[in-house]
């Protein structure tokens, strides 16, 4: 079965970046995956405070609810991050998060070194994203963020959906069709890694 860690990065419950990943993990369920799902808002995590205790052996040495979630999304073959737009990039809880991840880059890039990594295959990320402007760049910064964070789990940005003009928290159900497009891209995401796995046997 396909494992999908899903993290969810709105500071509100039921806004439209909820909603929207809310559709994906029913995408993933109805395509045979199974869902890690945490909300990050509800998570106990201090800021990457770049002490560099992860250079001897690649583990964060903060002590929080970091290090249990990290050793069960590596075990994912798959990855859903998703995050309402501030200030052209992701949430302060999503941004907590990821920094945390510095550990797995110190890890995959300097005590592993990168050569070691070359013959993994990749596993697929989905973005989701929401933002209240019309900006022709609001998402750059974010899809940067996002590419690099599910590098360090050895994940590709297979797909990302980006959705403008959605400010209050359900502006989203004006649009079903976002809400369908969340949905099957879930679903899509799983058929594509059962595909991959049976193509590599």
């Amino acid at each position: 079965m396909i494992k999908v860690g899903v993290m969810v990065g709105s500071p509100r419950r039921q806004g439209n970046t909820a909603r929207l990943t809310d559709q994906a993990v029913k995408g993933v369920v109805d395509a045979g995956g199974e869902v890690l799902k945490y909300v990050l808002r509800d998570l106990k995590l201090s800021p990457c405070l770049e002490i560099y205790g992860c250079k001897k052996n690649g583990q964060c040495v903060i002590q929080d609810d970091f290090q249990q979630i990290c050793s069960q999304l590596i075990s994912c073959q798959a990855y859903i991050l998703s995050s309402p737009i501030f200030f052209y990039t992701v949430s302060a809880h999503t941004k907590i998060f990821m920094d945390r991840f510095q550990s797995r880059w110190v890890k995959k890039y300097w005590l592993e070194k990168e050569s070691n990594h070359q013959d993994r295959k990749l596993k697929k990320g989905l973005f989701i994203a929401a933002g209240a402007s019309h900006g022709r760049k609001l998402f750059d910064g974010a899809l940067l963020t996002a590419r690099y964070f599910f590098d360090t789990l050895d994940a590709a940005l297979w797909r990302s959906l980006l959705y403008r003009g959605l400010e209050f928290a359900d502006d989203v159900l004006k649009y079903p069709e976002y809400l369908e497009e969340a949905y099957q891209g879930g679903k899509d995401m799983v058929h594509s890694l059962v595909e991959d796995q049976e193509e590599n046997g």
